[in-house]
């Protein structure tokens, strides 16, 4: 095995085990928007590992581009699609945990104050 190779290894283990991570998380953490933020995290960079891993594994200018232009996508598309579902989980009044201090959202004329159409 090759230093090259040995890295893809160990990126793509590390990638799997931040997804495991992620996966624990969203059976342990609190509430929803916890459990959004800890798999939207691992989302990104278990993809990022698991992607540089396929890269050092195979690498070609051509795979190059085409893992390249899929982080691209990944990372644009998770942050937008994260933001999304918290802001409707916020506007379909999914229960907040009793420990959180502050809702920057109420604060704000932007959205309707929750219980509140």
């Amino acid at each position: 095995m090759t230093l090259l190779e040995g890295l893809a290894v160990l990126c793509v283990l590390a990638g799997a085990s931040v997804f495991a991570v992620g996966a624990w998380g969203l059976v342990r953490l609190r509430d929803f928007y916890a459990r959004l933020h800890g798999i939207s995290v691992s989302a990104g960079l278990g993809t990022a590992l698991l992607l540089l891993g396929l890269l050092l594994w195979f690498p070609t200018v051509e795979n190059a581009l085409k893992i390249g232009l899929a982080l691209i996508v990944q990372l644009a598309t998770a942050a937008v699609g994260g933001n999304a579902l918290a802001r409707a989980g916020y506007l379909a009044d999914t229960p907040i945990a009793t420990d959180t201090r502050r809702d920057d959202l109420a604060e704000t004329d932007q959205v309707p104050p929750r219980g509140q159409d």
